[in-house]
């Protein structure tokens, strides 16, 4: 996605406003597709479980989902929203046709991260707004993909209550210490140093072995000086 850049939103862009959705798939693609996030793990899982438990619907819908996770995970995903191929709906009919499933539930959640991808960011928003997450890693992800959709969006207020709240969600090395230190790039950015120091500081206490806790100390450090 390309968009007009000017000195105010350099600041901004280090925290990848303009390109986040892009990199955060790419950074954390194992995690959205599958192991500790447990995207395909949710799936099989809750497979058996329908198998074993629940109305023949959820196993319809789990079934007609695997084509489209099968293009989410080729980064084909205008085709896994739409059309994936073979028959099979997308995750768009998926979410309207099994609306109160699990599966359809889950189909929300992919189609937002798919219209994020795409740089359709309002679409995105309802979707996320209508997903209802379970565990403790979706949650996370839920609000901190509100926050980088409005990041887009430039409405940066509510990528910081977004943000906040992936960063109240849980407890996690990787994905709390990501939203915390995005966080705090908003805050510097809105002139907010005290907070941002804070929010940096925090990083480095709680998670200095991150991928953000060990680059940490030069945010601390320029901040420390300026003040």
């Amino acid at each position: 996605m390309t968009r007009r850049k000017n000195e105010k939103d350099t600041l901004v862009d280090i925290v990848e406003v303009g390109e986040n959705a892009q990199h955060f798939f790419e950074r954390y693609k194992n995690w959205l597709l599958g192991g500790a996030i447990g995207i395909v793990a949710i799936a099989g899982g809750l497979l058996a479980y329908i198998y074993l438990y629940k109305k023949p619907l959820e196993k319809e819908a789990m079934e007609q989902m695997f084509q489209a996770e099968y293009q989410f995970s080729r980064d084909s995903f205008a085709r896994a929203l739409i059309n994936p191929g073979n028959g099979y709906e997308g995750f768009l009919d998926l979410a309207d046709h099994y609306s109160g499933t699990k599966a359809g539930n889950l189909a929300k959640y992919y189609s937002a991260v798919s219209h994020l991808q795409l740089g359709q960011t309002d679409a995105a928003i309802s979707f996320l707004n209508d997903f209802k997450p379970a565990g403790d890693i979706l949650p996370i992800m839920k609000y901190g993909l509100l926050g980088d959709a409005y990041s887009e969006k430039q409405e940066y207020d509510k990528a910081i209550d977004n943000y906040k709240k992936a960063v109240n969600e849980g407890d996690n090395d990787v994905l709390t210490s990501y939203y915390m230190f995005k966080l705090g790039r908003l805050y510097e950015y809105q002139g907010d140093t005290a907070a941002s120091l804070k929010m940096y500081q925090e990083i480095k206490s709680k998670y200095p072995s991150s991928t953000e806790g060990q680059d940490i100390d030069k945010y601390i450090a320029r901040l420390s000086q300026n003040g």
